[in-house]
């Protein structure tokens, strides 16, 4: 059994498509297939149920899966570590990312960081929430931004940000008689929407803004990018949310930004960290994140 066996594993453990999972590792499904197998046959346990058409993971196939993310995490933590003490660093942080993490925050903090502690190294994962709560129990991450604000026992969550919500609306819309747009408003017209099991905090910090009105909303669409979501708004399939931070980062034509007329209209991002002592670059860290959420960003919206 090697790292390859496992990365294999993973792949299909995730995908639970022998297809899907070959063309995300850019391998024929075949050698794939007999890898997984081979992996079966040295654990001496099967990992995999497969029926005709659909495949789930067994039990023994779901513990060996949260163990191969972890052995993963740790050899990255220990290559990243290598390699930060060949360029010099005297310390690394790990930070994961769980989503939802503005672009243009985050490239100001890591730049705030490179001119202020050169020597620590950052190394940044993405995964989604529950490895990053797991692998901040476990010693594998030392902090992670995220949307989720409520935490389990043993880890804290500080607010570092708060993006004010913005109205993404295509051209020649009857919203655009607002400069501001009451959300009761944006509701009576079709909404483009994170999709709430690949955005999940994302997408419940939006229905608690949701719920402030009395109508009911119609989603036309749900969406896994925030550029999907620019794309569809120009087509004209609805409205969209954003925040001035994405705005920023990603320009779409033929749509128009507004500002919500709501005070509570906002997304906050969270910075997770486990309880107890801290090393002094991460309290820097901390710190830093801090210190850029009360920046202001300036956006440029279209009239």
């Amino acid at each position: 059994m090697n790292l390859r066996h496992l990365r294999c594993f993973i792949a299909v453990a995730e995908e639970l498509h022998f297809g899907r999972a070959a063309r995300r590792l850019h391998v024929e499904q075949s050698p794939l297939s007999r890898t997984i197998r081979q992996l079966e046959a040295d654990l001496g346990v099967a990992l995999l149920e497969r029926r005709s058409r659909t495949m789930r993971l067994t039990p023994a196939g779901q513990a060996f899966l949260e163990e191969a993310r972890r052995v993963l995490l740790a050899f990255e933590h220990a290559r990243t570590k290598a390699r930060a003490v060949a360029a010099g660093h005297r310390d690394t942080l790990r930070i994961a990312l769980a989503g939802g993490v503005g672009p243009a925050r985050l490239s100001a903090l890591l730049a705030l960081c490179r001119e202020e502690a050169p020597e620590v190294g950052i190394r940044l994962f993405e995964a989604p929430l529950s490895q990053v709560v797991g692998g901040l129990g476990n010693g594998l991450y030392d902090a992670a931004f995220a949307m989720a604000g409520e935490m389990q026992a043993g880890l804290v969550a500080i607010p570092v940000w708060q993006d004010p919500l913005v109205v993404a609306i295509p051209t020649r819309h009857p919203l655009l008689v607002h400069k501001r747009v009451p959300l009761d408003e944006v509701v009576g017209y079709p909404l483009v929407l994170c999709h709430p099991q690949v955005c999940e905090e994302c997408g419940r910090q939006c229905a608690r803004l949701l719920r402030l009105v009395e109508t009911p909303p119609v989603v036309a669409e749900y969406v896994t990018t925030h550029s999907l979501m620019l794309a569809l708004v120009a087509a004209g399939y609805g409205v969209g949310f954003s925040t001035a931070a994405h705005v920023m980062a990603c320009r779409q034509a033929d749509v128009i930004v507004r500002p919500l007329d709501e005070d509570s209209a906002a997304l906050t991002t969270y910075l997770l960290h486990p309880e107890g002592a801290m090393s002094e670059p991460l309290r820097h860290f901390i710190d830093r994140a801090q210190r850029v959420g009360q920046m202001p960003l300036d956006v440029q919206r279209s009239a």
